[in-house]
Order: C-alpha cells, then sequence, then structure tokens
C-alpha cells in the first residue's frame, strides 16, 4: 500500500531540518497543535478530577443530612394544593 507523502517530501523535510538548522513550518504547526491539545486534556483531566471530588463530598454530605434526620417509612403528608402521584394508603 503506497504512502500518501511522497518520499520527496521527507527527503526534503530532512535536507531542510540539516542544512538550515529549522524545523520546517508544517512541522511547528503540528508541534503547536500537539502542545495545545495536550493542553487540554491536561486541563479536562484536572476538571474531571475535581467534579470527582465534589461528587464524593455531596454524597457523603447527603448521608450525614439524611442519617440525621431518622427519615421515616411513611411518605411526608402533602400539602392542600398537591396532588400526589401516588394516593397516600392508611
Amino acid at each position: 500500500m503506497p504512502s500518501s507523502a511522497s518520499p520527496w517530501t521527507s527527503e526534503f523535510y530532512e535536507r531542510v531540518r540539516k542544512e538550515a538548522r529549522q524545523v520546517p513550518d508544517p512541522e511547528q504547526r503540528l508541534g503547536a497543535t500537539v502542545a495545545r491539545l495536550r493542553k487540554t486534556l491536561a486541563n479536562k483531566e484536572a476538571e474531571l478530577d475535581e467534579l470527582r471530588r465534589m461528587v464524593t463530598n455531596l454524597t457523603l454530605a447527603n448521608a450525614v443530612l439524611t442519617a440525621g434526620k431518622g427519615v421515616s417509612a411513611e411518605p411526608a403528608s402533602a400539602a392542600d394544593n398537591v396532588i400526589p402521584f401516588r394516593p397516600t394508603t392508611g
């Protein structure tokens, strides 16, 4: 299966690198894009870590708050202007 890049292009860039001691423009742009994507990925990973910590803290806080109330098995009585989805039995 033939490569999409011609060997002349590769040889040209190698020659430019060796003789001019410069990185060709397409490689510079590619390097900048890779650096930007790595930074974006690192930011997303940090954001996910923070969200995971927040979920853990909120779950623990919820457990503490509900454990202190002594949740009963009977549903709370509905206000006069609220229609419950399931009629209360009792």
